[in-house]
């Protein structure tokens, strides 16, 4: 097992040596486009990340006996060899990364007293939809047909991204409109076209944690690539989230690059219409002739460029300003001590709502906390790792995940980590202790065997993440968002340009599309086509 702690620490870094380009950020989105520039054409990277380990959210952290992943709770294709999923990290992680398939029921369903398994595999998951609602065979179908339809046109939207913008402006709009005539409606739209009952929609969507919105605001184009990503069930890697990390490093060091950890950017540097490199909080400069930024259009847009941009940046910014938010989230993160050996836990995940309605089931939360949670996905790290029982006998780790608005702990914003005020800790400590009887209504198992547990807020992702509003997914996958011809690797400097999920999508492998995406536009090559040929 690797350490603990990923990368160089930035008090050990001297950088005196040069870089052919500079990544802010280590998440999978900026760690990702650095191995592709390293693999593909010998480039040294230098990426910088602002929090003590690399990884970003698919990092783990370890309190005495127990560690859980911040992000990382299944992972799709990655398992089938011959996938894009497989192939891709078989490109970037070179072998070092192992994969344990979950279960072929992966996800159960539980909508107040609704009971539906998701299982692995296509024709699998259309039998068991169509044991479940028999007189909607044929809506069952035409939705799968849907999927198929939107997600063949895909590429070409992802394409026209990684185009030059002259060729953009001819081909842009026949490349793109495929894809939106799915994906600027609603999923609620188009289930609804199809004839759905209110029951089965909410069956087909009761995964909407995994994208981040209730079927009435997400776009159908969204729902649609998480739909066929976990058509085949989902896989966890072999010893932790953070060896999805740990195995991509080599690939950037090996090319001379260094992910230095503990080291914030303070700003971009910028002379005339180009990115020349950045200055840190110390006020140490590092220059390049390639900016690439992990942290967020808006973060970058509007922190790391902020005061002086050109005109050019500002009207991108006041666009993407109109773009909203993903949602932030709770995390209840549980372990669980036994006196012998640890009981098998089921790995499958639990989706559990209070209701039908899940647009309703969001508002009603976000307009008061007390109401009822609007889901609980509740995940089972150590069940699905191989590796756990060895590395931590007698234990188990859970997490609980659901929605929450930003604007419930907006007021502390300007507070410390771990220093913040009694209100806070106090709202915490309830939301905590209702998550608590959840889990011990839904797994049994475990009531009387927890010795740790810890709540995260949007604070949290905001604290450790750089989310200017505590999201997890960046901007809203909402129909606008796909509307937007700003989120893609370029921007209006020269030599800057963008990565990871606003530019992709959201997720382990929505960010790395974004990252295929900015280094096929950096290097002027068909990246995803290369790494398919490279793992043939």
């Amino acid at each position: 097992m690797t350490s603990r702690f990923l990368g160089t620490p930035y008090k050990q870094f001297h950088g005196n040596r040069p870089f052919d380009a500079i990544v802010i950020g280590s998440g999978i989105g900026g760690l990702g486009t650095a191995a592709l520039l390293a693999k593909a054409s010998k480039r040294r990277v230098l990426v910088l990340e602002r929090h003590y380990t690399a990884g970003g959210l698919t990092h783990t952290f370890h309190r005495p006996g127990f560690e859980w992943d911040v992000g990382v709770h299944y992972v799709g294709q990655v398992h089938k060899p011959g996938s894009p999923a497989h192939a891709l990290f078989e490109y970037l992680a070179e072998g070092r990364l192992a994969w344990n398939a979950m279960p072929e029921v992966y996800d159960r369903v539980n909508i107040d007293g609704l009971r539906f398994n998701y299982v692995s595999g296509r024709d699998h998951l259309r039998d068991a939809l169509v044991q479940a609602f028999p007189r909607e065979q044929d809506v069952i179908d035409r939705y799968f047909n849907a999927i198929q339809q939107c997600l063949r046109c895909l590429p070409f939207y992802f394409v026209e991204k990684s185009l030059p913008r002259f060729l953009s402006s001819m081909f842009g709009r026949g490349l793109r409109a495929p894809f939106l005539r799915f994906a600027r409606r609603t999923t609620a739209e188009v289930l609804d076209s199809l004839g759905a009952s209110r029951e089965l929609r909410s069956v087909l969507t009761a995964q909407w944690g995994d994208y981040g919105l209730p079927r009435g605001q997400s776009s159908f184009g969204m729902h649609a690539v998480i739909a066929e990503h976990y058509v085949d069930g989902g896989a966890y890697p072999i010893g932790g989230a953070s060896q999805i990390a740990a195995s991509v490093l080599p690939t950037i060091e090996r090319a001379g690059g260094v992910v230095a950890v503990s080291a914030e950017v303070d700003r971009i540097l910028v002379e005339g219409d180009r990115a020349v490199g950045v200055r840190m909080s110390d006020g140490r400069e590092f220059r390049a002739k390639l900016i690439v930024s992990d942290a967020g259009i808006r973060t970058t847009l509007d922190r790391l460029i902020g005061d002086g941009a050109p005109e050019a940046v500002r009207s991108v910014a006041a666009r993407i300003r109109r773009l909203p938010a993903a949602s932030g989230h709770l995390c209840l993160y549980v372990g669980a001590t036994f006196p012998t050996a640890a009981p098998k836990l089921d790995a499958a995940n639990q989706w559990i709502h209070p209701s039908v309605d899940f647009d309703r089931n969001l508002s009603g939360f976000n307009a008061d906390l007390e109401a009822p949670f609007p889901f609980l996905y509740i995940s089972f790290p150590s069940a699905k790792d191989p590796s756990f029982a060895t590395r931590y006998p007698n234990r188990h780790t859970i997490e609980l995940v659901t929605a929450v608005s930003y604007e419930h702990f907006s007021r502390w914003a300007g507070s410390d980590w771990k220093r913040r005020p009694d209100a806070y800790e106090a709202i915490k400590n309830r939301l905590a202790e209702r998550l608590l009887c959840q889990l011990y209504r839904y797994v049994p198992t475990v009531a009387g065997m927890v010795t740790h547990w810890e709540l995260s807020t949007p604070l949290s992702t905001q604290h450790f993440a750089s989310a200017p509003h505590g999201e997890m997914y960046g901007l809203a996958h909402t129909p606008m968002r796909f509307e937007s011809r700003d989120l893609g690797p370029r921007t209006p400097i020269r030599n800057l340009f963008l990565t990871g999920q606003d530019v992709g999508t959201c997720g382990v492998m929505g960010a790395l599309s974004g990252a295929l995406a900015t280094a096929s536009t950096i290097l002027r090559r068909n990246m995803f086509g290369e790494v398919l040929k490279a793992t043939d």
